[in-house]
């Protein structure tokens, strides 16, 4: 299942390809992101202290520029960042810790990975005396075990041509079959889609949780029949495009390149969106020490590296202070936008922490049985 930090890596590259950003853009929202090398120069790495990040991009050895990382080298001599693309899985990061092995020092994760490894006491708790919770959004973006230095929606996306009387404005309106004709898109894993499943079925987005996992998961298994499944991102986008799902849930970063190059054909709504956070989380025991939170600080604290990740790819900032910094035509596929923020419900990273593997597999299950 490709992850949401994999699919941006694969939405920059086809940006730089197409010439919508240049390579300078793309090395450095690359390593906004967490891809790449960022490393100060030979002689200083020859004596420095190392801090390895590790991200999903598989681009380690390519040597991204200096956007997140040159504000810590800066501000903390001796010290370099690099990248390991490998992927920070939670059974990795499990492995590492529990052999006494640890090489990775920051992983970008997500919250609800961040609760389920945090209490197996397989991360280090972040030091709120260095990281500074007022650098990020205030509900589920400063966590015990992680911190968010970008975030991200699951929105509802659709073909305005198939509805010319006018398209879907909520879940509930997505599981209406009757009403909005058509085959449904929705992706093989149960985050998001249950919490949508769950408005649907009538529940305040305000107080969402704790969801419902058996109602849920019959709501979601009641369209299978009439759904098609995305593992990827650009496989969601091509569902759409193609006009083989005529609504569907997809990251907010596809849909907005479908909104774009669609001429505005295929829209999308912020309503009902599930903001989720883009956690960082450091491993028991890492080498780098506390070197890792004061690199979190600094990639937390700087919004200017924040606002051109999103002028690149689309991922929201969580500094407070990016948000007067967005350009104005940026605005609309910014997800924690002020206007767009407070419309979507933050999606709950604790009570995913406990119960995402009971919930995907009852949802893979009952999608697939």
């Amino acid at each position: 299942m490709q992850s949401f930090q994999q699919d941006c890596v694969e939405l920059a590259f086809r940006r730089f390809r197409r010439g919508e950003v240049d390579r300078r853009t793309l090395l450095a929202g690359l390593a906004a992101l967490g891809v790449g090398s960022f490393v100060g120069g030979e002689a200083q790495a020859q004596a420095a202290r190392k801090l390895v990040m590790v991200n999903w991009g598989g681009l380690a050895n390519q040597g991204f520029g200096n956007f997140y990382g040159a504000p810590f080298v800066a501000a903390n001599p001796g010290w370099t960042v690099e990248q390991d693309s490998t992927g920070p899985s939670a059974g990795r990061i499990r492995s590492m810790v529990e052999s006494g092995r640890v090489t990775w020092d920051m992983c970008d994760s997500s919250a609800s990975s961040s609760f389920l490894l945090g209490r197996q006491n397989l991360l280090t708790k972040i030091d709120y005396s260095i990281v500074k919770k007022e650098d990020t959004l205030p509900v589920g973006f400063a966590l015990e075990y992680g911190a968010a230095p970008y975030s991200f929606s699951s929105v509802l996306c659709y073909d305005s041509a198939k509805f010319p009387n006018g398209g879907p404005t909520s879940w509930k309106d997505f599981y209406d079959l009757q009403k909005f004709p058509g085959t449904r898109l929705m992706r093989r894993d149960a985050l998001a889609t249950l919490d949508a499943a769950q408005m649907a079925l009538g529940k305040d987005p305000a107080h969402l949780y704790p969801l419902d996992i058996d109602a849920t998961v019959r709501k979601a298994a009641s369209l299978r029949r009439n759904a098609v499944f995305w593992n990827s991102g650009s496989e969601s986008e091509q569902f759409l495009r193609t006009g083989e799902a005529v609504m569907g849930m997809v990251w907010h970063t596809r849909a907005t390149v479908l909104e774009r190059e669609t001429n505005g054909r295929i829209k999308f709504l912020w309503p009902q969106g599930l903001l989720q956070a883009g956690i960082m989380v450091i491993p028991r025991g890492n080498p780098g020490g506390e070197g890792a939170q004061r690199l979190l600080a600094s990639m937390l604290h700087n919004p200017e590296p924040q606002v051109g990740l999103l002028q690149l790819l689309g991922n929201g900032p969580t500094n407070p202070r990016a948000a007067a910094m967005v350009p104005e035509e940026l605005r609309r596929k910014n997800p924690t936008d002020p206007e767009n923020e407070r419309v979507q419900v933050v999606m709950d990273g604790e009570w995913w922490g406990a119960n995402y593997q009971q919930a995907n597999a009852d949802y893979i299950d009952a999608i697939t049985g």
